[in-house]
């Protein structure tokens, strides 16, 4: 067997991991950045300054954001269950120390600090949850398309090929589920009239990028007999192809439909879908081809998982689309985002009650189909992961009014509270901008430029896949492998976001 078939063969036939393995690996990111934003505000307790130093800022982002994700997806994940304690424990011995050696002069009564924190005000310009959220998912994409090529990368978290659900089956919906949660639709004020067509037109043009993309990835696949998995798109397709036809279709029924009921579209789209699926011809030609024998002969055979599964992606998007509306309303307060992450967390209770039954009475959850039970499933995990970094920001906001002074990157400012005398009595004020802090984040250096992060993340991996056995790797050489490629990577985004540089060509 030649090394395409041998490395084929390693990522076919699998059959995913449990819903709650992968609610357990979900946290991890967001206590990976408690801790970081825990030991920032240890430093400044200590030395009386934030850790100003790009370099040193560097190393603690990549080594606490990003390597304990390294390996906990290899040779930790034995051990997954009990990495958010480990980690949460970590945590937890920090803010305890940072509780303990605060100033004398700023310690007062710890219900008093509840109290200030219950009317704290926060910076209503900036959501960092949904930074945050997007550029962990891009990040978990790209240490997963590269460890699933390599043995200790465990099987059960890769691509399911029919029914199932791995890692890697979510990080393709959250992948759709967080574009949309900066869409232009979403992102455009409410008071702004537009003409209707308007946002459709510039999807047109601004999707051009993904297609140029999609072409030259199938270009060189397949002039470097480059191993694929044909049943996760078909022959021709990719999943540059599958988000540029999203947004457009998109921008297409929300030019149709009023936003704010992107809900309903969601919700028909998904249901419609799995009616025809399960009483049509339809799933047995997406699982077996028109002649029941897995013929690609023909365009619409040849990429029938990537064209069909374009419906459940695009209820998944316009569901993201409803979520973005509803975060963007203005919540200026610690008590809003409290009442909010309660409403989300019901939301994501119902989600589950309801993929329950719909793998009982419709489908398993299936990737390969984007199907009813896979819609819902994204959803309710986006959802949860976005709860869990609401949770740490907030978690954060408490720490930094226990050492004054201390600021966090990509976390929410306390603002002066609202002019009640003024007119725009919902509107908090913000003290002052993180200024320099931005500029040493690996958040948001990467945020700046996620799409050139995927794309050289995608080059990587072939290029890693080109020149290495990745198959018969061993555990040292391949956590090896795995951190250089994801340090360049980070490192190429650092660099770009010091220097301002935003590398976008529409």
């Amino acid at each position: 067997m030649s090394q395409k078939h041998l490395k084929e063969a390693f990522i076919s036939n699998l059959n995913g991991t449990s819903l709650l393995e992968i609610s357990l690996g979900l946290s991890l990111p967001p206590l990976c950045l408690l801790c970081r934003g825990l030991l920032l505000i240890l430093y400044h307790l200590r030395y009386g300054k934030p850790l100003s130093s790009r370099k040193y800022s560097l190393l603690l982002d990549f080594l606490v954001l990003v390597s304990p994700l390294l390996f906990s997806c290899t040779v930790l994940s034995p051990i997954m269950f009990f990495m958010p304690t480990i980690i949460a424990a970590f945590c937890a011995g920090i803010f305890s120390k940072i509780y303990s050696q605060r100033k004398h002069e700023t310690r007062v009564p710890f219900r008093q600090i509840v109290k200030d924190f219950q009317k704290a005000y926060l910076d209503p310009e900036y959501i960092p949850a949904i930074t945050v959220f997007r550029v962990y998912v891009n990040v978990l994409t790209s240490i997963g398309i590269l460890a699933v090529d390599f043995p200790q990368y465990p099987r059960r978290y890769a691509k399911a090929e029919t029914y199932g659900t791995g890692v890697m089956d979510l990080g393709v919906g959250a992948f759709i589920f967080g574009n949309a949660l900066v869409c232009p639709e979403v992102r455009q004020k409410s008071c702004v009239t537009q003409p209707k067509f308007s946002n459709l037109a510039r999807q047109f043009f601004s999707i051009w990028p993904l297609i140029f993309l999609g072409f030259g990835r199938l270009l060189s696949v397949k002039s470097m007999e480059y191993h694929e998995h044909t049943s996760e798109y078909g022959v021709h397709w990719n999943f540059f192809f599958t988000l540029a036809f999203v947004r457009l279709a998109a921008s297409l029924l929300l030019a149709i439909f009023p936003k704010n009921k992107s809900w309903i579209v969601a919700i028909n789209l998904a249901v419609l879908y799995q009616l025809i699926l399960n009483t049509t011809f339809l799933k047995t030609f997406i699982l077996h081809g028109s002649d029941g024998r897995d013929t690609r002969v023909g365009f619409l055979n040849a990429n029938r998982e990537g064209l069909l599964s374009l419906f459940g992606y695009l209820a998944i998007y316009m569901a993201s689309v409803q979520a973005g509306l509803w975060l963007l309303k203005c919540r200026n307060s610690v008590k809003g985002w409290i009442e909010a992450a309660r409403f989300l967390l019901l939301t994501v209770l119902v989600l589950f009650v309801f993929l329950h039954v719909s793998q009982a009475y419709a489908d398993p959850v299936s990737r390969r189909m984007a199907n009813l039970s896979y819609c819902v499933w994204v959803v309710a995990h986006c959802l949860t992961f976005f709860i869990c970094f609401v949770v740490t920001d907030l978690a954060l906001v408490f720490t930094k009014l226990l050492v004054k002074g201390s600021s966090v990157p990509c976390c929410w400012n306390v603002v002066k509270p609202p002019n009640t005398g003024t007119k725009r009595e919902t509107e908090a004020v913000p003290v002052r901008r993180e200024g320099k802090l931005s500029h040493v984040c690996l958040i948001s250096a990467i945020n700046k430029n996620q799409l050139l992060f995927f794309l050289l993340a995608n080059v990587m991996t072939g290029t890693v896949n080109i020149l290495i056995d990745t198959i018969h790797s061993k555990t040292a050489f391949t956590l090896c492998i795995l951190h250089l490629y994801m340090f360049f990577n980070c490192l190429i985004m650092y660099i770009l976001h010091a220097k301002n540089i935003v590398l976008k060509f529409w």
